[in-house]
């Protein structure tokens, strides 16, 4: 696992929480719960994405096919 992983997911937890509170300053609740959804979603997807790449490793440091 590489630290710019970490970087990366706190950047997009950043961004959006920024943009949620433009939008929710601005009377926008239900756009800003879309845009957490999302963020959401982004997140979850470079997160499954890792945890593939670790059940690979995993199956090649023991040779499990």
């Amino acid at each position: 696992m590489d630290i710019s992983v970490i970087f990366k997911l706190a950047a997009i937890g950043i961004v959006i929480t920024i943009v949620c509170q433009l939008l929710k300053r601005s009377d926008r609740d239900d756009i800003s719960t879309v845009v957490s959804i999302v963020g959401l979603v982004i997140a979850l997807s470079v997160a499954v994405t890792m945890i593939g790449d670790l059940f690979t490793t995993i199956q090649t440091i023991f040779g499990v096919y």
